[in-house]
């Protein structure tokens, strides 16, 4: 394939945060992800005291990594280290950020259930995963088993997801008859390299492929990717 523009295609909601979504059926964060809303905003604005429009890159990593920190089971004393505020803040924000999201509180508990029950997980898909962890008698292993069942299922139905869009993709070019090739794929989104003078016609079977990547249907919510073209992968972002 001649060098020329790159296409990028990602989830405007994180792929993880659109598969929790499906799985737990909560509406706030099913609005969230139908908007295109930032997930890692808003924990910037109430943890760190900062305004929504002055929300700068590295306060969202610091927002980042308390989302997936909360979600996989990170409790108060550790988010009160990482963050710098004390125990008791760190709680009540706890509180209050599962308190916006019941339906995904629901879930993480019914999904540990359900994983120390039957000593495995599932995606969405089906695809299973074993978790020893889960029946050791030293608490800490146990917990970290919890925490890798909640993970696993999020994670792994939206690397799904992504499997699945790249499968269309390469089926769609190739019937295409295109010389645009699938060269990357980084968490949500996948780079594509193709002559300039299939760029449009590769973006468009590039959208198709990443909100058509539920088509089996477990899921049963609307994606949407959004597509970016540039000389490099940098000059996508």
């Amino acid at each position: 394939v001649p060098p020329g523009p790159g296409a990028d295609a990602s989830g405007p909601c994180l792929e993880g945060w659109t598969a929790l979504a499906a799985l737990a059926q909560d509406p706030g964060l099913q609005g969230a992800c139908a908007r295109g809303a930032d997930i890692h905003r808003r924990p910037a604005r109430e943890v760190l005291g900062t305004a929504m429009e002055d929300v700068t890159s590295e306060d969202r990593s610091r927002a980042k990594a308390v989302n997936f920190g909360l979600l996989y089971g990170q409790g108060a004393f550790a988010l009160a280290a990482s963050l710098g505020i004390t125990t008791r803040e760190a709680k009540a924000f706890i509180e209050r950020y599962f308190e916006r999201m019941p339906q995904v509180a629901a879930w993480i508990e019914t999904t540990k259930a359900r994983a120390l029950e039957e000593g495995l997980v599932r995606t969405a898909w089906g695809r299973t995963r074993r978790i020893p962890e889960l029946e050791s008698a030293n608490p800490g292993l146990k917990a970290q088993g919890l925490r890798e069942a909640v993970n696993t299922v999020v994670q792994g139905t939206a690397a799904d997801l992504m499997r699945r869009a790249m499968v269309r993709l390469h089926r769609s070019l190739q019937a295409e008859g295109l010389r645009a090739r699938l060269l990357l794929q980084v968490h949500d989104e996948l780079l594509l390299e193709a002559p300039p003078d299939e760029l449009p016609k590769a973006s468009e079977l590039l959208r198709e492929a990443m909100e058509g990547s539920d088509d089996l249907g477990p899921l049963g919510v609307k994606l949407a990717a959004e597509v970016r073209s540039g000389a490099s992968w940098l000059a996508c972002k």
